[in-house]
């Protein structure tokens, strides 16, 4: 029986991770379930999972979460806590072997390398963790003996299509990192200046929530992902190239010296990488239907319209430039959507915003993890400032 820790329980990842320890409750256990402030949707899975230990992110909402589990499970014998501090706690208790790190943005930065420091399986869906503290982040797994499997289907794709042999490691030409091209593949800059954050919700082919579905419509979350496949890989920039296939089929594609290329295929469901990974080296079922190619659409690629969509030539830009650049993009990005989100400012001045916060990014790397909390807080404040001088 493996003890779980889910941390952001209640988002998309979250929710399909559950999705799949259904289908094992003689392989899985939970022990942790975590939240920012959906407590309705945590209470429900703690009625349904009975975890020892449950926590809010949010401190204001710990009393309200208290009462509601002891009102509605007053036989159940659970800890409840909240906060940041409390996060760290869960992720790297002693009796917890496996942490899904799903918090989304930075904020998941903090718990995950809390589990790796522990030592633990870590299956990582926040990439912001390695965005913003890549060398930092890397080096803690390789001090600790961590085991990091990534859940995003596109690292997931390439991990699977690596030698796992360590006498056998083939000379990598090029990682295909595939993206959808969102739910605006092919429209002008003049069309998506003018669409409305309730479609950019409205992805083509996987259920995310708002802030990675506004992402996926501006190609910025494809940047990231380069950014984190460099560290998950040890890779350059140079060595992964962008390709749009509508179909999210093929997930991520490895090209060897010898002209051979191995891809992973699968419906677009995220029960799947997140299968792989809890099975992980066995495989284990998913949920997820199977790929009929006999009667599936045709497979169609094309390069990303980097012209129109500024925000992946940006994410590029920095992390060719490394140092704090990755830092600071992932901040402005995320101050800067939200304020889409909020109706704020249209999507294309996303990339505008990030723009003018990279003004103050450097080529240096931070040499700590405060200093990566500090440097955040400085993009965030900039790009805030930026924000304000829009309105």
């Amino acid at each position: 029986m493996i003890d779980i820790c889910l941390l952001g329980a209640t988002g998309s990842i979250g929710q399909s991770t559950l999705e799949v320890i259904r289908l094992h409750p003689e392989k899985f256990r939970i022990r942790a379930l975590t939240a920012n402030t959906d407590i309705d949707g945590l209470v429900a899975q703690i009625s349904e999972f009975k975890p020892s230990f449950a926590v809010i992110a949010d401190v204001s909402l710990e009393q309200e979460l208290r009462n509601r589990v002891e009102t509605e499970l007053p036989d159940l014998e659970i800890q409840i806590l909240s906060g940041a501090c409390a996060l760290q706690t869960v992720a790297e208790d002693k009796d917890t072997h496996t942490v899904v790190a799903a918090i989304v943005g930075a904020a998941g930065l903090l718990p995950t390398l809390a589990a790796v420091k522990a030592g633990k399986r870590v299956l990582l869906a926040n990439k912001e963790a390695l965005v913003c503290a890549g060398r930092l982040f890397i080096s803690e797994v390789e001090r600790s003996g961590a085991e990091l499997l990534p859940l995003d289907s596109e690292h997931n794709a390439i991990f699977q299509c690596l030698p796992k042999d360590q006498q056998y490691q083939p000379k990598v030409r090029r990682i295909l990192l595939t993206a959808s091209g969102g739910p605006f593949r092919g429209y002008t800059k003049d069309e998506l200046s003018k669409v409305t954050p309730e479609q950019a919700f409205l992805h083509p082919n996987w259920e995310m929530g708002k802030k990675i579905s506004v992402d996926s419509a501006t190609l910025m979350n494809k940047g990231l992902e380069l950014i984190e496949a460099c560290w998950l890989f040890g890779v350059s920039p140079e060595t992964i190239e962008i390709l749009v296939h509508p179909q999210s089929i093929i997930h991520s594609l490895v090209e060897f010296d010898d002209g051979s290329q191995l891809a992973q295929l699968g419906t677009p469901n995220m029960c799947t990488p997140i299968a792989h990974g809890l099975g992980y080296p066995d495989r284990i079922s998913s949920g997820s239907s199977y790929l009929d190619l006999c009667n599936g659409p045709n497979l169609s690629f094309e390069k990303p319209d980097i012209e129109t969509f500024d925000c992946l030539r940006i994410a590029i830009e920095a992390a060719k430039k490394g140092g704090s650049y990755p830092l600071f993009l992932n901040a402005a990005n995320e101050i800067a959507v939200q304020a889409f989100i909020e109706g704020k400012i249209k999507i294309t001045e996303i990339a505008f915003l990030v723009e003018k916060t990279l003004n103050f990014a450097t080529e240096r790397e931070p040499v700590s993890i405060d200093e990566v909390i500090e440097l955040d807080g400085i993009a965030r404040q900039h790009c805030f400032d930026c924000l304000q001088e829009m309105s």
